[in-house]
């Protein structure tokens, strides 16, 4: 799409922006409920999600970006009282998102779909429609050069001061293949202390930072650091 603005919202398009990810949505929907058994013990993302849910005010909306199943943020954030809203590129992800959090709303959308003037946006809201933004695990299916455009497009969904709970995998990589389930996923990260630039850079205060050493179940993959930062936007 190459380089642009966004008029008015501090949000620059990135490099590369808006590529096909047919394949990321491809790979998840192969895997369906697949992922939760491969995946059974989340004790940073419960956490995490549990902050998010204790720290918003009653009946806030919250965008959860890459929902998945819609195990367990989703859950977690609707049994909190929340007005949830989540967003997968994945059609099975989504169909299995609304089985679990019938009371949720849940779309298949990219997250560059929100982008102000986008499709997305006229379907859950725009700037400043959210106290509250999960995304665990999502921001690292993007190339480097789309994740500082993508948390600047976070920040400007959220209200000023709205929360962020942010979760990445810690690894120095950049749209890189790996096996994923028996499929194909292409997955780019940072160590942490570059992350925390770029968290800060799109206008983020980070509150408080957490990790985990976590193996998949059901498979012989090493053990990944996973990073959870608890995130506050600056006015």
């Amino acid at each position: 799409m190459g380089t642009g603005g966004y008029e008015g919202t501090g949000v620059s398009r990135a490099e590369g922006q808006g590529r096909d990810r047919t394949g990321q949505a491809e790979a998840f929907d192969a895997i369906g409920d697949r992922y939760d058994e491969a995946f059974p013990h989340k004790e940073g993302q419960l956490r995490s999600g549990a902050w998010l849910a204790a720290e918003l005010p009653a009946g806030s909306r919250v965008l959860d970006i890459g929902c998945g199943t819609g195990l367990p943020t989703a859950r977690q954030l609707a049994d909190a009282g929340h007005d949830v809203v989540g967003i997968d590129l994945s059609g099975v992800m989504v169909e299995l998102a609304r089985k679990h959090v019938p009371e949720a709303e849940f779309h298949q959308l990219d997250i560059a779909d929100l982008r102000p003037g986008g499709s997305g946006a006229r379907i859950v809201g725009g700037r400043g429609h959210y106290e509250g933004v999960a995304a665990f695990f999502s921001l690292l299916m993007l190339p480097r050069a789309e994740i500082p455009f993508t948390l600047r497009l976070i920040r400007e969904l959220l209200v000023p001061g709205g929360l962020l709970a942010l979760s990445m995998v810690e690894a120095d990589v950049d749209d890189f293949a790996i096996p994923f389930l028996g499929n194909t996923i292409r997955v780019s990260g940072y160590l942490r202390d570059e992350l925390r630039r770029v968290v800060r850079d799109a206008g983020f205060e980070i509150t408080e930072e957490s990790s985990y050493s976590y193996a998949p179940a059901s498979t012989d993959v090493p053990p990944e650091e996973q990073l959870f930062l608890h995130c506050r936007r600056l006015a």
